[in-house]
């Protein structure tokens, strides 16, 4: 039940009305009206934008519009009164019942509520985390991984059918450098001192993976030259390392649908054949492209290059998808990805990258708008840094990884749960602190807490009613009597209530899923707040002694914000606390 979808709905048959009746003109476009909250709470329930956005198009002014338009809403018995504000802005006030009317729905739809069919089954791919394998993940890969899987989440929540997918950069040559550094472990293993130059990878994570692969050839690599072991080396460590993501990722409560590698690429015609699409369109030519804006480094010298024609799909300049050496660029096994989800019918695709890789949107917008003739849109979410802190000083880095701090770090510390709620409490490019401290303190500005702590409360409500010999549940609550919610504050709850199916809605269209983090915590405010005011009048407690139908009724309001706050959790990957200790 989207409340907000029925009073537009409604808004609309009066204009159409007015249409009908010459007050209006025809083949006017209604699609830019809208029913929102108003921006003060004040001034009604809610608000609508019809006369201004018609009046141009009507050659008529806006108040003129709005008045007729008024008249028309105040005949319905959802509307209690509909005022012209300002120029022609039209305020509604809607009838008690309606509010009570979503109590029910909540309650009887259970976490579906707010459930939307607005992305009518489309196929979207999610690709997040993405992580090179040659380690552990490390913080920046928590963020991108609660990011993207809460996004995937959220776009399954307003009805779209959504992969989960993470790319293996397994074809550069990091992998080699793996190699390498897991082979010293491997000789450590047997024994030898070993030296971790530049470049190779010195945490105590390869310390495991060097003794499993001694347990497993024994010393048949010992000495030997990088020739002799190199393949077949990196390909056991590379899925030794997944095998450790894979690992992390379920410890954060992370399943991914697919794992595609990169190397799958080389060899397999794959790349040669994304290009030849775009060859055959006239994208790819041979040429040299100009030294980088601003300044001419003093090794720069013009070389001939296969370049595909980005900039006729909003890149800046074109770009190299073939060295002058005949070797592919790091962008052409990207652009043969990406054209592999296009050609599995992907309705749209959407890439999770970390801040870092922002000079690489364009060129990828450029090269998904080329291989789909612009049918496919890419959206890329960049996530910005994390900055971690403990005990008000920033957190030393992680032994085990030797240079970074890893996802388990943060995990075993706070748990998967405050990990991913807290992940989310802002907006994916902006940067983010993350005090160990700070996300497990039990107060208000904790919204990890402050909504977990709604959630159990309500859980409480309901056991104490069970106590007192109060029968609660759903279908008794949502057949009880629940015209008696009509205190204001209880009808401001629900009302916050009624906001989260456009809510949703409106953080799947933008692929924002913060959104949803930031409305739970609007919402526990809410019922926070009542439950204090309960504390000053009895009659707003959720437990009336002696009353059983009136307990009900106040009952069923608690619950509904349960069913909301788990729904929106369950979104965001958080498990509802039944009790807070």
């Amino acid at each position: 039940m989207n409340l907000f979808t029925d009073m537009r709905a409604l808004v609309i048959s009066a204009l159409e009305t007015m249409q009908s009746e010459g007050s209006l003109p025809d083949g006017l476009d209604f699609r830019n009206v809208a029913v929102e909250p108003p921006r003060d709470a004040a001034h009604g329930d809610m608000a609508t934008n019809a006369a201004m956005v018609l009046a141009k198009p009507a050659k008529m002014k806006p108040r003129d519009i709005a008045e007729t338009l008024a008249a028309k809403l105040a005949q319905d018995d959802r509307v209690t009164s509909a005022e012209v504000a300002g120029p022609g802005f039209l305020n509604l006030r809607l009838a008690p019942v309606l509010w009570q009317g979503i109590v029910k729905s909540a309650i009887e739809t259970g976490t579906d509520f707010g459930r939307s069919t607005m992305g009518q089954g489309q196929k979207v791919n999610v690709e997040y985390v993405s992580a090179n394998p040659t380690g552990p993940l490390h913080v920046g890969h928590t963020r991108g991984a609660v990011f993207g899987d809460a996004l995937a989440s959220l776009l399954d929540f307003v009805g779209y059918n959504v992969t989960r997918e993470y790319y293996i950069n397994d074809g550069g040559a990091q992998v080699d450098v793996l190699a390498r550094s897991v082979y010293l472990r491997y000789l450590e293993a047997h024994g030898q001192e070993v030296a971790f130059e530049d470049g190779t990878y010195p945490g105590d994570y390869l310390v495991p993976v060097g003794e499993a692969l001694k347990d497993k050839v024994g010393d048949a690599y010992v000495g030997q030259p990088e020739d002799v072991w190199l393949v077949e080396i990196r390909d056991y460590a590379t899925e030794a390392m997944m095998d450790l993501i894979r690992a992390d990722l379920r410890a954060l409560g992370v399943e991914m649908d697919l794992f595609y590698s990169e190397k799958s690429l080389y060899g397999t015609g794959q790349i040669e054949a994304a290009l030849q699409s775009l060859q055959d369109k006239g994208l790819i030519y041979e040429g040299v492209l100009e030294p980088p804006k601003g300044k001419k480094p003093e090794d720069w010298e013009p070389r001939k290059q296969t370049l595909f024609k980005s900039t006729e799909h909003g890149d800046d300049v074109d770009r190299p998808v073939k060295k002058s050496d005949g070797a592919w660029t790091y962008f052409a096994p990207d652009i043969a990805y990406h054209y592999d989800k296009v050609s599995r019918g992907f309705d749209a695709l959407i890439d999770v990258f970390g801040a870092d890789h922002g000079g690489y949107v364009k060129r990828m917008k450029a090269a998904v708008s080329a291989l789909s003739d612009g049918r496919v849109p890419l959206d890329i979410k960049l996530t910005q840094l994390v900055k971690l802190y403990k005990n008000g000083e920033p957190f030393k880095m992680s032994k085990r990884a030797g240079t970074f701090i890893t996802l388990r770090d943060v995990v075993d510390q706070v748990g998967a749960d405050v990990t991913r709620f807290h992940m989310l409490t802002r907006k994916n490019d902006a940067p983010l602190d993350f005090d160990f401290d700070k996300v497990l303190e039990q107060s208000k500005d904790n919204p990890v807490f402050y909504v977990q702590y709604a959630h159990a409360r309500v859980c409480s409500v309901l056991r104490k009613a069970e106590e007192a010999g109060i029968t609660a549940d759903d279908a008794t609550l949502a057949a009880a009597d629940l015209a008696q919610l009509n205190h204001e504050a209880e009808i401001t709850v629900a009302k916050k209530i009624a906001e989260w199916p456009r809510l949703v809605e409106i953080a799947g269209r933008t692929n924002e899923p913060h959104r949803v983090a930031f409305y739970l915590y609007e919402l526990a405010s809410e019922l926070h707040g009542l439950w204090n005011k309960g504390n000053e009048d009895t009659s707003l407690r959720f437990i009336q002694d002696g009353n059983a139908a009136t307990s009900q009724a106040k009952i069923a309001l608690a619950r509904a914000v349960a069913v909301v706050i788990s729904a929106g959790l369950g979104i965001l990957g958080v498990t509802p606390a039944q009790e807070m200790r």
